[in-house]
């Protein structure tokens, strides 16, 4: 395996269960840091809408609440989930709670913000609503601070851009 794909790690869901992130194999991914108590909260809605608009099934965006800046994600769980679609209608992947910075951040952020690790960048979330963009071979190809928004020309650019290139 790659070891600078995100492949290499799994992840619990809302119920707890691990999912290997190969599960994605072979497809772009949006990878956020979320919160449900935050000034950039009403990006779920923008997020929503890109996953909508760029509805190709090898299109994914997998959302990682956190609660590292500010306790601006109170909720756990399910409750996550139901907030989301309740106020957002969301339709993507939310995942369990984690750290997403610092000492104790999950291994999966870890790789994502450091360089060294997956060859490419060099980035940590300074904010809930980072967003790291993951190419078809499970490499982290670019990332996007908290302001820009998710259905951005820049964003979108990116991303069509990874899904016309062939699989590999």
């Amino acid at each position: 395996m790659n070891e600078k794909s995100v492949y290499q790690f799994e992840v619990e869901n809302v119920d707890g269960q691990l999912i290997s992130l190969e599960k994605y194999k072979n497809k772009v991914l949006l990878i956020v840091n979320t919160a449900t108590d935050c000034g950039f909260t009403p990006q779920l809605k923008d997020l929503e809408s890109l996953r909508f608009n760029l509805n190709f099934e090898d299109f994914e965006i997998l959302a990682f609440p956190s609660n590292d800046f500010g306790g601006q994600e109170p909720l756990e769980g399910e409750a996550i989930v139901s907030f989301c679609e309740i106020n957002y209608d969301t339709h993507f992947s939310f995942f369990k709670k984690l750290r997403v910075r610092g000492e104790y951040a999950h291994p999966l952020f870890k790789f994502l913000s450091d360089k060294k690790q997956n060859g490419k960048v060099g980035a940590s979330p300074r904010w809930n609503f980072h967003k790291y963009l993951i190419n078809r071979r499970g490499e982290v190809v670019d990332f996007f601070y908290p302001f820009t928004k998710p259905n951005s020309s820049k964003v979108k650019k990116q991303i069509l851009k990874l899904l016309k290139v062939n699989h590999t």
